[in-house]
């Protein structure tokens, strides 16, 4: 904002600036006049504004200089937006840059500042302005003297005194951020407490005191414990409406306990500080200056590694838990990042080996992935496609691979099942325990409230109507906030008593006593299956042999033993099982002997042989596929029948068109009609069809191939189309 030489500030301070001795005032010349004179008021920052008065009320003097310079009052302006603002950059000063404007567009005639490093402590600001005043004929003028940007020697002298403004800022700098890194070092620097903890008055930091604030951080650490994540951690918190203590660093409530709703940051500082293990930390976010913005402090700040801190010092603080604790928690939210060297957090997919599962090719990690429709679940290493080979190194069906390591945890289980029910029922307890202790311990903190407002309002006097009634409405508010944390607690404790009944310990042995069916139970879910397998599995190392079905798995036991295992794995194609030439050679066989196609998978499924993809058995729909196929690898196979195989009279259709000496067509229509007796057919999708033809009906074939018969023409004798019957048998 703009002041004239009545400016408040100029008014009431009792300084009166005149030119010191000696200025060179024949420096002045009458087109400076024709200018206004800006007097450029500015302190670093707000505290300086504050409480040095006296440095301000001189600057706002400068005024009263400008006008015994010469310079009419109305033509003395005051820019002040800059109060609070430092000089080190122009980024944000808009009153300096409304200063180079009114400059550059030749409206000043002299700059008036208490010291030239009110105006910039950047050389790069400050030669900026000198090379605007210069061109524009602009003086500059402190408490030291006059000063032309267009005489050598001045301009000598502005540069100078911008090198050592500069440098000053430096020195300062330098001089507090040593003061406060030696303060650090000691661990007497706090600057704001976390959750659970109070600044005291000495500066030191303690556990906070009331014992809500402590239960709640507790109940963070051992529900993260329980859970493996901060994410469910928060969404435990949530769900159970718990609260989180918070002392604000600022505002009308600074210092004062405060109950908030679990937040993310909040969460993550609380299993992330080392401060809850004792250890004080200073340093952790440090300032890279590739990053830095000017005008952005927070800007270009990076995590540094431990060894890079300013200060780490071991028991230093009141913990909450012991460095192993910490230690083991901050290796298991690195495990929980999802990135390709890390195992990731245990998530709802169907996948059960998803972090764990490694390739025993190439050694990497592999992957997960769901193809089709059904999101069949899939394991994959990319390594060939990363590479850029041909193929990726191998893939198999995740369902095989899972339901080994399934029946391997399970059988893992069972002989502790009894310990698990005892250790599941006495952890359900315990989460119920600490549940219930936080709703008494919130309704007792809402009874005091109630309790201090009505002693608050009967301590009043009862003339004084206009207290009275504003404290007997927060009387009456804080009675309606205990009436309604009593019907809510009530209705938890018969949700969730804080300890189990009878029929529930009963329930919960049986349930171990079954681990396949607590495992397979809809009430589990895939992360509950994932934490389990962490638990006693390491990793887990397949290999693929080839294209082949054979598959090796090691699974690496919590504790170093390692167990070997072979599978099968579904393959898209039968040439890549092991029997495959057993199993043609098989279904040629039944095929020889006549069977028809379900007889034929009935025989294989009894002979122990399984289909290549996810079907259990072999059907007829599979058979006849794999005669095609047959057929179509094995021309052979298209032989015909040898004769122990007919029975007397008994003729394929292309060895009876060959005997009549007619076309095949022919015949197959004379089938088709009824003129030839279809003794069977053989098996399978389109199987042959053979005929019954005696000598005597060999005779009748004969003389129907010798008729002319043409459309249009009287219907054949009967005798001739009639087909004879085989003995025996009925039509």
């Amino acid at each position: 904002m703009s002041h004239s030489s009545e400016s408040p500030a100029a008014a009431t301070a009792p300084h009166e600036s005149t030119p010191p001795p000696g200025w060179p005032s024949t420096k002045l010349r009458a087109r400076h006049f024709e200018g206004v004179a800006l007097v450029y008021v500015r302190q670093s920052t707000t505290q300086q504004v504050l409480d040095h008065r006296e440095s301000t009320a001189r600057q706002y003097a400068l005024v009263d200089l400008a006008v015994r310079l010469g310079w009419p009052a109305d033509r003395v302006e005051v820019i002040d937006e800059d109060q609070g603002h430092s000089g080190a950059t122009a980024e944000g000063r808009h009153g300096f840059q409304r200063l180079l404007a009114e400059v550059g567009l030749d409206h000043v005639g002299i700059i008036l500042g208490l010291e030239l490093s009110r105006l910039a402590r950047s050389n790069k600001d400050w030669h900026q302005l000198i090379e605007l005043c210069a061109i524009f004929g602009t003086m500059l003028a402190d408490q030291d003297g006059l000063y032309d940007p267009t005489d050598y020697n001045d301009r000598l002298l502005l540069g100078l005194r911008g090198i050592m403004n500069e440098a000053e800022l430096h020195i300062l700098q330098g001089r507090m951020h040593q003061a406060l890194l030696n303060k650090a070092r000691r661990g007497d620097l706090y600057i704001r407490s976390p959750a659970g903890y109070l600044k005291l008055s000495t500066g030191e930091i303690a556990l906070d005191p009331d014992e809500q604030a402590q239960s709640v951080i507790r109940l963070i650490f051992e529900e993260f414990d329980r859970r493996g994540s901060i994410r469910r951690v928060l969404r435990f918190l949530q769900e159970n409406d718990i609260k989180l203590p918070i002392r604000p660093h600022a505002g009308p409530n600074k210092g004062q306990l405060e109950w908030r709703a679990a937040t993310p940051s909040v969460v993550h500082r609380v299993l992330t500080h080392p401060l809850y293990a004792g250890k004080y930390r200073f340093g952790h976010r440090q300032t890279d200056p590739r990053r830095k913005k000017p005008g952005h402090p927070d800007a270009g700040r990076v995590v540094v590694p431990p060894e890079k801190y300013h200060a780490l010092i071991p028991d230093h603080c009141p913990a909450y838990i012991s460095v192993e604790r910490y230690e083991r928690n901050q290796r298991r939210i690195a495990d929980n990042r999802f990135r390709h060297d890390t195992k990731g957090a245990s998530r709802n997919g169907q996948s059960l080996l998803s972090g764990i599962l490694f390739c025993g090719h190439c050694g990497r990690r592999m992957t997960v992935y769901y193809a089709g429709v059904g999101k069949v679940l899939r394991y994959q290493c990319t390594t060939g496609i990363v590479d850029f080979r041909a193929s990726r190194c191998q893939s198999l069906s995740g369902q095989v691979l899972d339901g080994l390591v399934a029946e391997k945890i399970l059988k893992a289980l069972e002989p502790a099942s009894l310990e698990l029910s005892i250790a599941a029922a006495e952890d359900l307890e315990k989460e119920q325990q600490r549940l219930d202790d936080n709703w008494r311990q919130r309704l007792e903190r809402a009874r005091f409230a109630a309790d201090r407002a009505r002693r608050q309002y009967v301590a009043v006097e009862p003339e004084n109507r206009l207290v009275a009634r504003e404290l007997e409405r927060q009387w009456e508010a804080s009675l309606h906030d205990v009436q309604e944390l009593e019907q809510e607690y009530a209705r938890f404790r018969h949700m969730h008593p804080p300890t189990l009944s009878d029929r529930q310990r009963e329930l919960v042995r049986s349930l171990s006593d079954d681990l396949p069916r607590l495992w397979r139970a809809p009430t589990t879910t895939p992360s509950d299956r994932k934490r389990i397998v962490r638990l006693l599995l390491e990793r887990v190392m397949v290999t693929v042999h080839g294209t082949a079905e054979q598959v090796d798995v090691s699974l690496h036991w919590a504790g170093g033993f390692t167990s070997r295992h072979e599978l099968l794995r579904p393959v898209r194609r039968y040439q890549q099982t092991a029997d495959y030439e057993r199993l043609m050679d098989r279904i040629d066989e039944l095929e020889t002997r006549g069977k028809c196609y379900s007889e034929i998978a009935q025989h294989l499924n009894q002979d122990g042989f399984r289909p290549a993809k996810q079907a259990r058995e072999f059907n007829k729909t599979i058979v006849g596929r794999l005669v095609k196929k047959l057929r179509r690898d094995r021309p052979a196979m298209r032989r015909n029948i040898p004769q122990e195989h007919l029975e007397e009279n008994e003729r394929l259709v292309n060895d009876l068109a060959k005997r009549l000496d007619i076309p095949r067509t022919t015949l197959i229509s004379w089938i088709d009609r009824g003129w030839i007796h279809v003794s069977r057919q053989l098996p399978g999708y389109r199987g042959r069809i053979i005929c019954w033809a005696s000598a005597e009906e060999l005779d009748r074939l004969q003389q129907l191939r010798q008729t002319k018969h043409q459309s249009g023409d009287p219907p054949l004798p009967k005798a001739l189309t009639t087909p004879n019957v085989p003995p025996n048998r009925c039509t």
